[in-house]
This record gives structure tokens, sequence and C-alpha cells, in this order.
């Protein structure tokens, strides 16, 4: 998956590596996923730790960017250990390494909301030399979510001078994507949203805001394996009391319920006259990803065209952009979460920077700015 490009300021700050603390009680994977890591140029080890009261000391002693906590561990597990390592580092990101299993799903959704920022899929011990799609996929999740932690502090030191510079470098340092006018007022008859990276809780923020207030049916793509999505699919009923469900081929879509598509599944949609119909694809992962943003905006600017409100909230890479363009090229309007609400600034700023949102919103104001559209009134 391609990581989001570095702001613009922060290449003006001395760069300085992504320092990791690793905490799982298997020796294999503990020493494996540190050989991986340390062997990048702008990854440095802090620290491993076997258990979760030992990975609340690491984290308090070396102060990491980015923490890989195992949930399953003696003493203290990854659960229980979360809300104690936020506290003694509140700066710093943590990755659940998760089994796929219900349980291993169950778990890492309740770690998500309880302030975790994303979590990883972890193979089994001794399938793990050759996984290269998880090395792949740890590697990218480690750069992205310890680069926005780095970056973070460079950002404020560069604004801090601009606020003592020049106009010109103040203009800089607050500087917003390119919006893209509204040319028109349709109501949209169907609302898609794409996540990814800290998706999990921005959808409850959302789907929150959304609850029992729309007559269209949300149809959602968030970066998930098999199982996870039901899991979080029910999550979200139980949190927000909305009818939220994990998509079926063949299911016809009905008014304010929310879908979630399922892992390893495209969610692509068609219509025939007023029934709308979901259909799952085994086709190749897009951007990475199966599901993939892309193919149901696709689908979307194909059955619904201008009458389509697209949103793309918090995720790492760029899935979505492509399929915004065939959308926003109908006249669909497209609203993107913001930077400093976002866990990762790459899916929404890639559509931001491209020109293609006509609203870019904290993730406080997306589910208002909703409304709003679905009113006929500005964002």
């Amino acid at each position: 998956m391609s990581l989001s490009p570095a702001h613009p300021l922060t290449s003006q700050a001395p760069a300085r590596k992504i320092r990791v603390l690793v905490v799982d009680d298997s020796a294999v994977i503990r020493g494996l996923v540190t050989r991986w890591l340390s062997g990048e140029a702008d990854i440095e080890i802090v620290g491993a730790a076997v258990n979760g009261k030992d990975g609340v000391d690491h984290a308090e002693k070396y102060k990491p960017d980015l923490i890989i906590l195992d949930i399953e561990m003696p003493v203290m597990d990854g659960v229980t250990a979360l809300p104690a390592i936020r506290k003694v580092a509140p700066n710093a990101r943590v990755i659940m390494a998760s089994t796929l299993t219900q349980r291993g799903a169950e778990v890492t959704i309740k770690a998500l909301a309880a302030g975790a920022s994303d979590y990883i899929p972890k193979p089994d011990a001794s399938q793990l030399a050759g996984a290269a799609d998880y090395k792949r996929e740890l590697l990218a999740k480690v750069r992205s979510l310890g680069a926005r932690a780095v970056s973070a502090s460079n950002l404020s030191q560069t604004y801090s001078s601009a606020v003592s510079g020049s106009s010109a470098a103040r203009a800089a340092a607050t500087a917003g994507p390119t919006l893209r006018a509204v040319t028109h007022k349709l109501i949209p008859e169907a609302i898609f949203i794409g996540s990814s990276t800290g998706g999990p809780e921005a959808l409850r923020e959302v789907i929150e805001g959304l609850a029992g207030k729309l007559r269209v049916p949300v149809f959602i793509t968030q970066h998930m394996p098999p199982m996870f999505t039901k899991i979080l699919a029910d999550h979200l009923t139980k949190q927000t009391k909305a009818s939220v469900v994990e998509a079926s081929d063949g299911m016809q879509a009905l008014p304010g319920v929310f879908y979630i598509a399922p892992g390893d599944r495209h969610m692509i949609i068609s219509r025939n006259l007023s029934v709308t119909r979901i259909t799952l694809s085994d086709a190749p992962p897009e951007n990475f990803c199966r599901p993939a943003v892309d193919p149901m905006f696709r689908s979307a600017a194909e059955t619904y065209g201008e009458k389509a409100l697209a949103v793309i909230l918090t995720g790492m890479g760029q899935d979505g952009l492509l399929g915004a363009k065939p959308l926003v090229t109908k006249g669909a309007q497209l609203i993107a979460q913001d930077e400093e609400t976002s866990v990762v600034w790459g899916m929404p700023g890639a559509v931001a920077r491209a020109g293609l949102a006509t609203a870019c919103k904290p993730i406080q104001q997306i589910a208002p700015a909703i409304l709003n559209v679905m009113r006929g009134v500005s964002v």
C-alpha cells in the first residue's frame, strides 16, 4: 500500500528515526519483528518486552513513537496494558497484534475503541519466516503511524517559527486542501464511505451522528480481514443504536441501513429500477486491499452518478482516489476528513490534495455535513 506523502512542512525539520517498542511474549515473533524493523534505516528499536507489565515499564522509560502490542500475553495482556501505556506514553501510536480468530477480532475492536491506532493480523509463528505480506503490511503501518508521531512535533516547531516569521511562511504553515466548488445541490440517494487506519472509531462517530436520520442506504468499505468486519458491524450497532450489518452477496439495500463490505470481498453496488443490490466480488485486491474503496466508488459512479455522496475518512495509502475521479466527473459531492483529526491523512489527504473534495471537515463535523448535503444545504 502506498503511503501518504509527507506534509510539505515536515521536510524543513531534521528527520529522525521512528522509535519502536515491541511487546510480545513469543520469542520467535518478538525476535523476527525486531530484526525486520531494526534492519530499516528509518526505524530504531528502543526496547522489547515479554508481557504487558514490562511493556508499560518500557513505554514509560523509553517514550517510543510507536508500540507493537500483542493481545494474548501472560502476567498482563495487551488490552489491560493499553490504557496504562497510553497514560505513561500518551503520544505513542499503538498497533495491536491480533490473531485471526473470533476472540482476536472481538478484542481488537475493543482495543481500537480504547485508543489503539491500528491493528495487524498476526500469522502463526511457524509461518512468520515466509510471511512477506505480513512484513510489508507491518512496515507500512509502522512508517505511516510512526512518521505521523514524529512529524507532529516537527510541524509544531515549524508553525511556531512561521508565526514569528514572514506572512508567506505563516500562510504556508496554515495552508489547507484545494476544495472543489459544488455546481449543483441534488439530494443524494445513497452514501458511500471509505476508511482504513483509525476507521472503526471514525465510523462510530459518523454513524452515531446519522443514526435514525437518513432515508437512504449507506455503504461502507473499511479495510479489514474476514471475521473482523462482522464483529465491527455488531460492535457499531451496539454503540450507535443504528442498523449496521455485514453485507452479503445479493442483499437488497434498504434505506437507513449501514452496509459494511465483508473482509476479503469487494462490495459492488447495482440498481434495477428502484431496487439496489449488493454484489460481492473476488476480483484481485486493489491498493493491496480487498475490500477496497475504489471498486465500490466506481460502482457508485455507474449506479448513482451525481446522486451519490462520497465520504473518505482516515486511512493509510490512497485507496479511493482513483474511484473518486469518475464520481466527481459525474457531479457527485465528496467529503474528506481533515488532517488534524485523522489518525493517518493518507486516503482523505489524497483526494483533498487532488482537488476532488467539496469539503474537508474534522471528524466531529462529518455527520452534520452529510445531513446538510441531504437537506440540500452547502457544507
